[in-house]
C-alpha cells in the first residue's frame, strides 16, 4: 500500500512534519500566551524547512525572517507591554468537547478519503541550476513592479494610520 523508500529527504520531511504538528498542538494546548507564541515560532520554522525541501529557498528565507522572527517578536512585545489579568478557568463542557472531537475526526476522514481518491498531475521536471530567488526578483521588478509599489504604499498608509490611532488612544 505504501511504497516508501527511506531517503534523507523523506526523513527530513518526517522531522519537519513532527515539528509542525507538535508545535501546532502545543500552541492550542498551552494556557500561557508566551508559550503559545514560542510554539507558533516552531511551526513557522518547520514550515520554512518544508519550503527548503520544496526548493523554494526564497519562501523559506521570508518565512524565517518575517514570520518566525518579526511576527513572533512583535507578538511577544505586545504581550509584555499589555496587562493580563489571571482569569478564572472555564468550566468543562463534555458534550461540546465530544462533538468537537467527532467533527474533527469526521473532517479528517473526509479529507483523507478525498486525497486518496484524487488524481494529481505529474509535475514537470525542474530545470537544474535555475535560481528561483533570482527569477522572483526579476519578475517582481519587471512584470509586477506596479503592484509591488502599490503594496508598499498601502503598507506605509497602514503604518501611518496605526501611529495616528495609537497617538489618539495615548492622549
Amino acid at each position: 500500500m505504501f511504497n516508501v523508500e527511506l531517503t534523507g529527504e523523506f526523513v527530513a520531511f518526517f522531522i519537519f512534519s513532527i515539528i509542525i504538528i507538535s508545535g501546532a498542538v502545543l500552541m492550542v494546548s498551552f494556557t500561557k500566551v508566551v508559550y503559545m507564541v514560542v510554539s507558533l515560532a516552531a511551526v513557522f520554522i518547520g514550515i520554512a524547512g518544508m519550503f527548503i525541501l520544496l526548493k523554494a529557498e526564497f519562501l523559506a528565507f521570508v518565512q524565517v525572517l518575517i514570520y518566525a522572527g518579526a511576527v513572533s517578536i512583535l507578538m511577544i512585545f505586545g504581550i509584555m507591554m499589555t496587562r493580563h489579568q489571571d482569569s478564572e478557568k472555564e468550566r468543562s463542557r463534555p458534550l461540546q468537547e465530544t462533538l468537537t472531537a467527532i467533527g474533527a475526526l469526521a473532517l479528517f476522514g473526509i479529507l483523507f478519503y478525498a486525497i486518496r481518491q484524487s488524481e494529481f498531475p505529474v509535475p514537470e521536471a525542474a530545470q537544474s541550476g535555475m535560481d528561483n530567488t533570482m527569477e522572483i526578483g526579476k519578475q517582481l521588478f519587471t512584470t509586477y513592479v506596479v503592484p509591488f509599489e502599490l503594496v508598499s504604499v498601502l503598507l506605509t498608509v497602514a503604518f501611518i494610520g496605526a501611529i495616528v490611532l495609537a497617538k489618539k488612544e495615548g492622549d
